[in-house]
């Protein structure tokens, strides 16, 4: 379950808490069972080519409806361990230790938590706070998500949540936190406003902009 990235601090750590939940591989399995059952959504129209061609060519329908359900079951099968191996490595949350004054850090995944790095590694953390604001006239509200990239160990982890928060104090928590041990912590706001849906019409044509952009 998603939530505003928060940091949260504890008797021996303080946590970057990115999604809600606990964590390890058992976990990761159960909750991707319930996303599982898109698999077969997903394919459903080849299993409904299979169910048409065997009633075409006479198949009765108990016949049918048994192939039809072993397909749906193997769709099944198959795509909740896909689907766990493709969740595994979601970063619920990064665990820096000591609380006050971090000297090491590591990344908790659905599957599980890495080792421990020296804070060192992590050279930078970038934040875009991006706001996607209504037209006039438009009654959806205004969309606001977050991208945290770590900069860490040569490797580049990013992710992109949903986000109500102050980004600001988010930002100012991790400088305090990771400023002195050298971790540059960068905030970036992008604002746009939503495109107006264009009539469907052959005889309308135009194009669109987008706000920050410039020519020379």
């Amino acid at each position: 379950m998603a939530t505003d990235p928060v940091l949260r601090q504890g008797p021996d750590s303080t946590d970057l808490v990115l999604r809600a939940g606990p964590a390890g591989p058992v976990w990761n399995v159960l909750t991707s069972a319930g996303p599982a059952l898109l698999v077969p959504l997903a394919l459903g129209a080849l299993t409904l080519i299979v169910a048409l061609w065997m009633a075409l060519a006479g198949a009765r329908a108990s016949t049918v409806f048994v192939v039809v359900g072993t397909i749906v079951g193997l769709e099944y099968l198959i795509g909740w361990p896909v689907m766990a191996l493709s969740r595994a490595r979601d970063i619920l949350r990064v665990e820096f230790a000591p609380a006050g004054a971090p000297a090491s850090l590591r990344l908790v995944r659905a599957a599980g938590p890495d080792a421990w790095l020296p804070v060192e590694a992590l050279r930078q953390v970038r934040l875009t706070h991006k706001v996607v604001e209504p037209y006039q006239g438009d009654h959806k509200p205004a969309v606001s998500t977050l991208t945290l990239e770590l900069a860490l160990q040569g490797t580049l982890e990013r992710l992109t949540l949903p986000f109500g928060g102050d980004p600001q104090r988010l930002a100012a928590a991790l400088k305090a936190l990771l400023g002195p041990a050298g971790v540059v912590v960068a905030l970036r706001t992008e604002r746009s406003t939503r495109d107006r849906p264009q009539p469907n019409s052959r005889w309308t044509s135009g194009g669109s902009a987008s706000v920050g952009s410039g020519g020379g």
